[in-house]
């Protein structure tokens, strides 16, 4: 899949408020989302569970760390999951610290070996359908490579969503970021800034390796869910942060977030 081409004058921007936001947040307490000790503040929606119903301990901390697990799944069954925080977002920056462990649940998808992510501007878990896979969202994909071929992390796909990249709608469903590929169990910083509908961009070890703009609910990848969620053409400036369980083990260290001005 052809790499997105990135608007310099985009970027040049993207990386001074990058390094502006960081020498200001360096200074200002971070909103830690995730506290180390347990999942106070968030909420859990698989698919075929009811609201908060975490099948098979799926998500959990160990050690000190968000863990998304499989051990009580004797197959995946397309039980897609995702844990949301219980407050909603539209101008920030998230830091994501995660790490892609051990094997994939037996029965898991093909397309989702060593693949995870976070979603944003998402929907609420309340207003997911019992069967519904993903919540309509922005995704931040986390992908981790298979020791041999490029496999870039930091991707963008789009659950029942559209975006705008270099002023054109966009409609595939992923689009490969340019950024690097980790194929081992190593611990990867992943930054994401939102303004908003104007820009969310991917940013790793202080790179921009995809941004894109107008998010809009619309197009498919999204089944299950409740007719009035999916109001197509809706503008998305705001909504939840979640993080997915697609039947490969994942570990968070640190989930923390700094508001914006809008």
């Amino acid at each position: 899949m052809p790499r997105p081409t990135i608007n310099l004058a985009i970027l040049s921007f993207i990386s001074i408020f990058f390094v502006s936001c960081q020498s200001k947040v360096a200074e200002e307490e971070w909103i830690q989302l995730f506290n180390g000790q347990n999942l106070e503040g968030w909420q859990t929606k698989i698919r075929g569970h009811e609201l908060n119903d975490n099948f098979g301990n799926t998500f959990r901390v160990e050690d000190g760390l968000l863990t998304v697990g499989y051990e009580a799944y004797d197959n995946f069954d397309e039980r897609f999951g995702h844990i949301f925080y219980k407050e909603s977002f539209s101008n920030y920056l998230l830091r994501i610290e995660y790490r892609i462990v051990g094997d994939q649940a037996n029965g898991g998808p093909g397309w989702a070996f060593k693949n995870s992510g976070v979603m944003l501007h998402s929907q609420s878990a309340e207003s997911m359908g019992l069967e519904q896979d993903f919540p309509i969202s922005i995704e931040v994909q986390f992908l981790g490579g298979n020791g041999t071929d490029p496999r870039p992390t930091g991707n963008l796909c789009t659950p029942g969503t559209h975006v705008e990249m270099n002023g054109k709608l966009e409609e595939r469903h992923c689009i490969t970021a340019d950024a690097p590929t980790y194929h081992g169990e190593e611990w990867v910083t992943m930054d994401i800034l939102v303004k908003g509908d104007d820009l969310i961009a991917h940013i790793i070890e202080g790179d921009t390796v995809i941004n894109y703009s107008k998010p809009v609910i619309g197009g498919g990848s999204v089944g299950g869910h409740f007719e009035e969620a999916k109001q197509d053409g809706k503008a998305l400036t705001e909504g939840y942060i979640a993080l997915q369980s697609e039947s490969h083990p994942i570990q968070f260290r640190k989930v923390m977030l700094k508001k914006l001005d809008k």
